[in-house]
């Protein structure tokens, strides 16, 4: 019943997070991505208060021994968060996502760098698929017969909040070692709010009553989507419920057709199912090597 919860709150958390970038698509030919960060990032706040109060975890929210290593994982979530934004007013939202894929595989790479974790021929091989999967995509956009080249900035973009994403990724496991999971949830936010009102100076605009109201949805679905995410992996382990984030392509075909006439190419499709592949491989592999170390535990400890 627990691991059915937690892929009922994933499940619920990816299809939020797509119906809150359909909304910043939606006003993003007149709102630019530094005021709908800004939205986004404040009205999940009260959201996020409010479930911290409820679980009586308010005070550990508010607590952390490295404010600083809050502020550098806000630079690089605002960053991405801001590029994701961008790349939305310029991609059909299922090319969006399925580039968005390419977040795991560069985790693994990073992670390298950053945290030594050992890479082994089975990770450079998901790493050496997935990546074609992403050029596979990102081909009709870089070619030098493409007309639009607010495409191409658009696919720019879209690569660039995965780099970025991953590197949060990767900032957040070195996070948990000191914050609590409430902490860095709450924190950025915050973090988020204040980075987004620098880019006032590049140009905010007065939105319409309706765009105002979609904004402020936006940050309030964010907000649920980010504490249902949370939940999922409080109830299951991630290599269990992180297969069903490539739900979220559905949801952008289905959201994309019908309030965007998007209709994805045959090339968004293929490169898709081969990054997916890929992370489906990077995901199985952290499970065996979880299971691993966790027998490795067990034999080693006075008890095993």
């Amino acid at each position: 019943m627990q691991f059915f919860r937690a892929i009922i709150f994933k499940v619920l958390s990816v299809l939020l997070f797509v119906v809150m970038a359909g909304i910043i698509k939606s006003v993003s030919d007149h709102v630019p991505p530094g005021q709908s960060v800004f939205f986004r990032s404040l009205f999940a706040i009260p959201v996020i208060v409010v479930w911290l109060a409820m679980r009586k975890e308010l005070r550990i929210g508010f607590k952390t021994q490295n404010p600083m290593n809050h502020v550098w994982r806000g630079v690089i979530g605002t960053s991405a968060m801001a590029m994701t934004f961008g790349a939305l007013g310029l991609l059909p939202l299922p090319e969006m996502t399925a580039i968005g894929y390419a977040m795991p595989i560069f985790v693994v790479v990073f992670a390298a760098m950053f945290l030594n974790e050992p890479v082994r021929l089975f990770r450079l091989m998901t790493v050496a698929v997935g990546l074609v999967g992403v050029m596979i995509i990102m081909a009709p956009r870089l070619s030098v017969d493409v007309i639009d080249v607010s495409e191409t900035l658009g696919a720019v973009l879209a690569l660039g909040s995965a780099v970025t994403a991953a590197l949060a990724q990767v900032f957040i496991r070195k996070l948990t070692k000191t914050e609590t999971t409430s902490s860095i949830v709450f924190w950025f936010s915050v973090t988020a709010t204040g980075l987004s009102l620098l880019t006032i100076y590049w140009g905010w605009v007065v939105p319409t009553p309706k765009e105002a109201a979609l904004l402020v949805l936006a940050g309030i679905i964010g907000g649920v989507g980010q504490i249902l995410l949370t939940s999922s992996y409080r109830l299951a382990d991630a290599s269990f419920v992180a297969p069903f984030e490539y739900s979220s392509m559905l949801f952008s075909i289905a959201i994309g057709f019908a309030f965007f006439d998007e209709v994805p190419t045959s090339t968004t499709l293929i490169g898709a199912s081969v990054v997916i592949f890929a992370g489906i491989l990077i995901i199985w592999r952290e499970r065996q090597l979880g299971l691993e170390r966790t027998k490795t535990r067990k034999a080693m400890s006075p008890q095993g």
